[in-house]
């Protein structure tokens, strides 16, 4: 298989792998005083005058839809890293941990969006890191469906 498709392979569950990982991110961040996602707060830094701390209309959708399309590339990049190989869920996990470092101990803080992540509530770190992890495992889990079947 080529590099192509698999990094197709892996955009498509990345995308799927983004939605159980936003319920997780969601139910452990809201109603106490670290709500903000890290997708809106993004959204917001990225827009023009942009600032974490000031909302900004359709940044609701623009989140989401920011949050997919992160999903969606760092599962092509794993689908491409795994290759034809069906991978396994602690393969996942573990890439999950990577992107989960690379994004809040490096570029996230370095754009000023919040915080890293030692640094940052203790609750929201765990609660992404938690999110990470099944991002990572649904989107092994995804992949590898998607290529057994194909196989099959």
């Amino acid at each position: 298989m080529g590099v192509v498709r698999a990094s197709a392979q892996g955009a498509v569950a990345g995308v799927m792998a983004t939605l159980p990982m936003s319920a997780v991110m969601k139910s452990g961040l809201s109603g106490n005083s670290i709500s903000r996602q890290p997708p809106k707060l993004l959204v917001r830094v990225f827009l023009p005058k942009g600032s974490r701390n000031r909302p900004r209309a359709g940044e609701n959708p623009a989140a989401f839809l920011a949050h997919l399309g992160f999903g969606a590339a760092a599962g092509a990049v794993f689908g491409a890293f795994t290759g034809n190989r069906p991978p396994r869920p602690f393969t996942g996990a573990a890439y999950a941990l990577a992107v989960w470092a690379a994004a809040y101990e490096g570029w996230v803080p370095a754009v000023g969006a919040q915080p890293p992540a030692h640094r940052d509530d203790p609750r929201r770190a765990t609660t992404l890191l938690v999110a990470h992890l099944v991002y990572g495992t649904a989107l092994a889990a995804g992949l590898r469906r998607i290529r057994v079947r194909r196989q099959g």
